[in-house]
């Protein structure tokens, strides 16, 4: 039983783990094409 319990918590905290990292990765893409977005508007300006 205990065994069970053990492996259900690391289970846990694995799908936590790759749900966080998940979360942060498309955050982190958002962010990039709004940058990039940014920069073809600066280009494009003439700035």
């Amino acid at each position: 039983m205990a065994d069970n319990y053990l492996e259900k918590k690391m289970e846990a905290l694995q799908a936590r783990k790759a749900k966080e990292a998940r979360a942060k990765q498309i955050a982190w893409k958002k962010r990039m094409d709004a940058y990039r977005k940014k920069l073809e508007e600066t280009k494009n300006s003439g700035h």
